[in-house]
């Protein structure tokens, strides 16, 4: 039983063994006295004891190998913390670029703190590549430097082109002015990266064949190809949308050697007399179409009598596709679905009949003079024909 008294003798005692024992703490006095630990406490106080600082009871001294293990431990905790927040900071870079690129520059950023191997590690990088990257920057930024330049002479033609040219166009028109050669996958890298696009073509507005109407053989058989110029022409027709639902008309005649458009008309209508008025420019250009071939689609503008009274007095020969196979014109088809695309720039119409004629205007006149076809190695179409010497290279007037 514990008691509740005790003598002053005894409280003197066991104040004076906490006092003697700076390793012990009221706790275990107590406990070693069988008294309460507050009671001692308050003795304790009481008689106005107090132990200097360093000198209260300490945790006792762990074994030498155990207080190594925890340090060990402690450094790995700590590394495994920086290896968790490395992740987090390389989340901060911009995603955007060769992602690998980004992953060097994170490692070059962060090498200072962590070190090269541990970073290409995390990251999942090369330390040879590293390395290769990093010895390389001074040629890169010189690539970086060119590609600007180009890209600014890039973008200037593509203006000029009134932005319709891609990249095997551009590419055409830098090594004219440049004399030297320019990669185009190099254009057309650059013309990604800096959001430059040229025209892409959809599907023609198709015309109305007629079925009853006389007909006349396929002399081309898809062969879009001419042993010259003023030999074989296609013909068709195209609309050119205006607000409003309205529509003005183009009917052409190319020639199948060089791609010149030798004549053409603009009307508001779909009557014959526009595909006359094309042919009566075609001849006009040439001089002659006597002997050549006048290929055409079924559309009853050309099924009629008036056309082919034309192309007879013209001396020109009359050839037809079959009906509802656009393969068979389909270097005209070709040419509408340019035409019908690049001069609109996205738009889906023109404001105004004179506006479409001007920009009609313009835009012909240009692809003749101007526009570099694939098919020509890059060249325009009157300038595939100077090299030919062989026909004159007077614009035809439109009708």
């Amino acid at each position: 039983m514990v008691m509740k008294n005790y003598p002053p003798q005894f409280k003197a005692d066991a104040v004076a063994l906490y006092e003697s024992r700076p390793d012990a703490t009221i706790r275990s006095v107590a406990a070693d006295l069988g008294i309460n630990p507050e009671t001692l406490r308050n003795w304790v106080r009481a008689a106005g004891v107090s132990r200097p600082r360093g000198q209260r009871a300490q945790e006792p001294a762990q074994p030498a190998p155990l207080e190594a293990e925890n340090a060990a431990l402690r450094k790995k905790v700590r590394e495994l913390e920086e290896e968790r927040n490395i992740p987090r900071k390389a989340a901060k870079y911009p995603r955007r670029g060769d992602a690998l690129v980004n992953r060097f520059q994170r490692v070059a950023d962060l090498q200072r703190r962590h070190g090269v191997k541990r970073l290409c590690h995390l990251l999942g990088v090369s330390r040879s590549s590293f390395y290769y990257w990093r010895r390389t920057a001074t040629d890169r930024a010189a690539e970086q430097m060119a590609d600007a330049r180009l890209s600014a002479r890039i973008r200037a033609v593509h203006q000029e082109s009134d932005r319709t040219y891609g990249a095997l166009r551009i590419t055409a028109e830098l090594r004219k002015e440049n004399g030297a050669a320019v990669n185009h996958k190099r254009v057309a890298r650059i013309m990604r990266t800096s959001g430059i696009a040229g025209v892409r073509l959809r599907h023609r507005h198709r015309t109305t064949p007629d079925p009853a109407a006389a007909k006349a053989p396929d002399l081309i058989s898809r062969d879009f190809t001419a042993d010259g110029p003023n030999t074989k022409y296609a013909g068709d027709i195209t609309y050119l949308p205006i607000d409003g639902g309205k529509f003005c008309y183009l009917a052409t005649v190319i020639d199948l050697a060089s791609r010149r458009l030798a004549g053409w008309a603009i009307a508001d209508h779909m009557r014959v007399g526009l595909v006359t008025d094309a042919l009566a420019a075609a001849i006009l250009t040439r001089g002659s179409l006597a002997g050549s071939i006048m290929h055409t689609d079924h559309a009853a503008q050309y099924t009629s009598k008036i056309p082919a009274e034309a192309c007879r007095s013209a001396g020109d020969q009359r050839s037809m596709s079959a009906i509802g196979s656009s393969a068979d014109n389909a270097l005209a088809e070709s040419f509408n679905a340019t035409f019908k695309h690049e001069p609109l720039q996205g738009r889906k119409s023109r404001p105004t009949e004179h506006e479409a004629r001007l920009d009609t205007s313009r835009w012909l006149h240009r692809y003749n003079t101007r526009r570099r076809h694939s098919s020509l190695a890059q060249r325009s179409p009157i300038a595939f024909e100077n090299t030919l010497h062989h026909t004159p290279t007077t614009l035809a007037t439109a009708a």
